[in-house]
């Protein structure tokens, strides 16, 4: 039997808008896997003519319980760090509007590919967070993403304490653009208002001027931030303390170094 591709992908109004779909619930992992179904999507479609905007929501009830623990360990982190990064770029650097639709839980690597897309749409009852400190390690794409969408310290706040946020306080942070019972729903209403009659081409251009001075600083700090993760990070006994505690189903035992 053909395992199930690990997002769908297909595009509507009369190739307008592409539509990308996390598609394996319940936890739609930002896996390898996963990672790379995005990556040849955005690929395949970067010269698509008319495309005026992307669409990216999960199937079930939640967006993404975040990235592979398994794939944070030693062994595999570098590999994995280097492919979620990739995607993020190719998002940021994409030539048309990415809208993300969010329900349930937002976490960890899983916020951190929404933050590469723009408008974001969130259920009242969403949950979004980057737990990683909970597990003795930090979010890299989120520490250089975040700090663009929301206030420093909000920012801070939300990378240290490993806390998960719901729609509204998201919403007064910043963190979303949108609360609605509906959130695909909002964003195609908000495709076809204000996105859908436009250019492709003014759109692309638009993108790369308000992205201008975001991209390199972005790219240069993915690269800093991912050298810290591994070289300082993960040679530290807390970290690999932190991973094999979740996957053990125990607390981890802080010794601080």
């Amino acid at each position: 039997m053909t395992p199930t591709a690990p997002a769908k992908v297909w595009i509507e109004r009369d190739g307008a808008l592409l539509r990308l779909r996390l598609a394996r619930p319940k936890a739609n992992l930002i896996d390898a896997e996963m990672i790379a179904a995005l990556h040849a999507a955005f690929d395949a479609h970067r010269t698509h003519r008319g495309l005026r905007g992307v669409l990216l929501d999960a199937e079930g009830a939640h967006f993404s319980f975040g990235a592979s623990v398994p794939e944070h360990l030693p062994e595999r982190c570098a590999a994995m760090l280097a492919s979620l990064h990739a995607l993020i770029l190719a998002m940021l650097e994409f030539p048309a509007p990415i809208m993300v639709a969010v329900r349930g839980a937002c976490l960890g690597g899983g916020l951190e590919v929404a933050l590469a897309g723009g408008r974001i749409f969130a259920m009242p009852d969403a949950q979004l967070g980057q737990p990683e400190m909970k597990l003795g390690v930090f979010a890299p794409a989120a520490s250089c993403l975040m700090p663009y969408r929301l206030r420093h310290p909000a920012a801070e706040d939300l990378l240290f304490s490993g806390r998960s946020v719901g729609g509204e306080e998201a919403l007064a942070m910043g963190l979303v653009d949108c609360i609605a019972a509906d959130p695909e729903a909002e964003a195609l209403a908000y495709f076809d208002a204000h996105l859908a009659g436009k250019s492709a081409a003014a759109l692309a251009c638009a993108l790369a001027a308000a992205r201008g001075a975001l991209l390199p600083a972005v790219r240069r700090r993915l690269a800093e931030v991912e050298a810290l993760y591994l070289d300082t990070l993960m040679r530290t006994r807390d970290a690999n303390e932190g991973l094999t505690a979740f996957l053990d189903k125990r607390p981890p035992q802080w010794e601080h170094h």
